[in-house]
């Protein structure tokens, strides 16, 4: 199986009623995905980050395989809620896969 961790910083310019509803449609996009992408075994969007944190949104999904986080990449459903929810808000992306 596989782990497929990512954390974003939302763009500094959104104020914080924009950055809220920002993170609840992330949050409901992304866990929306849950049954529809083949291989996609568990998801979960956190958005509650500690003032500590430095950053804002944390999506953390278990994958069956290497091979379904490849599918998982170019999904339709997965790649609506990436360019149409995800990208326009976020100013930085880390990623972390590994194997559990």
């Amino acid at each position: 199986m596989v782990k497929h961790v990512i954390l974003w910083q939302l763009k500094d310019e959104l104020s914080a009623t924009e950055k809220s509803a920002a993170k609840a449609a992330i949050k409901s996009g992304l866990e929306g995905l849950a049954g529809k992408v083949p291989g996609l075994l568990e998801i979960n969007v956190n958005t509650n980050p500690l003032p500590s944190s430095n950053a804002d949104v944390m999506l953390d999904t278990l994958m069956e395989s290497e091979e379904a986080l490849k599918g998982y990449a170019v999904h339709p459903a997965h790649v609506a809620v990436a360019t149409g929810t995800v990208r326009p808000v976020v100013k930085l992306r880390v990623c972390m896969d590994y194997e559990v």
